[in-house]
């Protein structure tokens, strides 16, 4: 059991190292364009996804929706993100980036896909497709735990 248990930790360690990697990464790349992680990630969610609605944006970060109204609320005061009513539905407003906004997060994409390419560079073609096969597996079986 202890065998097992061991390899087992040894897995999760190995994920946590390189899930860490990447978003350090991630993280140097957007801080030093004075965002946080959450925060880029937001505008990149916005530009692909122009005039979501604030809950849509609370499930996709996997935040309250109290918290995403504070981090809008800091983008929006320095431009980088607008809300508008619509449809005449003052209660529901649409969110969406701004060029300045997507211009601060223009790169972000290949920065990442470098960082990509350097943590995978060790395996082959064919080791990163069984790789993957195995991901999928694990994550086709994951508990939906409720979101908060």
């Amino acid at each position: 059991m202890d065998e097992q248990r061991s390899a087992r930790n040894r897995s999760f360690e190995l994920f946590h190292s390189i899930l860490w990697t990447h978003r350090k990464a991630a993280e140097t790349w957007v801080r030093a364009r004075g965002l946080t992680h959450e925060q880029a990630m937001v505008i990149g969610y916005l530009e692909q996804r122009p005039g979501a609605i604030q809950r849509d944006i609370a499930e996709m970060s996997r935040t309250t929706p109290a918290n995403i109204s504070l981090m809008l609320k800091g983008l929006e005061r320095r431009g980088f993100i607008e809300r508008r009513v619509e449809d005449g539905n003052e209660r529901q407003k649409r969110v969406y980036a701004t060029p300045a906004g997507i211009e601060l997060i223009t790169g972000l994409n290949a920065a990442l896909a470098e960082v990509d390419e350097t943590i995978f560079s060790p395996l082959t073609d064919a080791e990163k497709g069984t790789l993957e096969a195995l991901l999928n597996k694990i994550n086709d079986r994951l508990p939906q735990l409720p979101q908060p």
